[in-house]
């Protein structure tokens, strides 16, 4: 697919600087380098600059804030040879915090820290990914993805004692039996599902009234993509599918992700759903989706802007998915 990499939190070319990871020195030198900053993130949320066009706060690394910081900063990489570090703000409590708010399927609340100047703010990333250049998407992805991981992995899976941040935040290594643990990624696919002139669409629970999307399930272990495809719409929908192919790509760090977008043929039409897997699936014609897009639609609304559905069904709409 040609416009693949022009997915949200993709085709950045983000400098990762992995071969400095394994480096003390290396790391060391890089935080105390010039042009290092850094990249805040609270419980998940990541802070920003608001106006449009809205900006990924990069902060000098001697920052006062940093002081509240948990564990230590992560390496996200290089930008124009400048380093660049996560850090997690979690402890901090703000002020008059409403946590019924927090976590919600669209979090709208925003917290702004003390130290901080009133134009910035803790974001959830869902929310504003669409407003961020293509490599602040980058960086808030990863960083987001990879202290989330920390968050749950604090312990030796082997052994069970508490393990140690190393290689730049890249690895959890055990003291006790030396063990080491890598960031998970799970791999979903998604799926652009086809039979003639229309789209196979459906619904979780929970969602917004009115929000279909393009089914999707977790791919398992022993499983290649297309056989994924196959099972996970046979599974949901009743619906057989024919070829299937392979799209484009997005990193989906909620929590931790990695998204194939496939396309497949359907086989038939007829609609069986899973009540367990789903709330409903229904065919959308591509006139009707052209209506849902332009916001015309009596009953549908468009899959969420930034996330991968919605970039495979507007180059569907579009004869782009070449």
């Amino acid at each position: 697919m040609k416009h693949a990499e022009q997915v949200t939190f993709g085709g950045s070319a983000l400098d990762r600087a992995g071969e400095i990871r394994s480096d003390p020195k290396a790391l060391t030198e890089a935080r105390q380098h010039p042009d290092a900053r850094a990249i805040l993130f609270w419980r998940g949320k990541v802070l920003i600059s608001p106006e449009r066009p809205s900006q990924l706060v990069r902060l000098p690394m001697d920052h006062v804030i940093l002081n509240e910081a948990e564990a230590d900063p992560i390496l996200l990489g290089r930008e124009n040879g400048g380093p660049r570090f996560a850090f997690d703000l979690s402890p901090w409590l703000p002020e008059g915090l409403d946590e019924a708010s927090l976590g919600a399927f669209l979090d709208p609340s925003e917290q702004r820290h003390p130290a901080l100047p009133d134009t910035m703010g803790f974001y959830e990333l869902r929310r504003v990914m669409t407003w961020l250049s293509p490599r602040d998407a980058e960086l808030a992805a990863t960083g987001k993805a990879i202290i989330g991981w920390h968050d749950i992995h604090g312990f030796c899976a082997v052994c069970g004692v508490a393990s140690d941040i190393t290689h730049g935040g890249w690895q959890r290594t055990c003291p006790a039996c030396n063990a080491s643990h890598f960031p998970r990624t799970d791999p979903v696919v998604i799926m652009l599902i086809t039979h003639g002139n229309s789209v196979l669409m459906g619904r979780s629970p929970g969602w917004p009234e009115g929000m279909y999307s393009l089914l999707a399930g977790f791919v398992e272990p022993g499983e290649t993509l297309e056989a994924a495809v196959r099972r996970e719409v046979f599974e949901e929908a009743g619906v057989p599918v024919g070829p299937v192919s392979y799209l484009a790509s997005q990193p989906w760090p909620f929590p931790a992700s990695l998204m194939f977008g496939c396309q497949g043929e359907a086989l038939d039409d007829k609609i069986t759903i899973d009540p367990v897997e789903i709330e409903d699936a229904l065919w959308v014609s591509r006139e009707d989706m052209m209506d849902v897009f332009a916001g015309n639609h009596p009953k549908l609304l468009p899959a969420r802007k930034g996330a991968i559905a919605h970039f495979l069904l507007e180059n569907w709409l579009a004869d782009t998915l070449d």
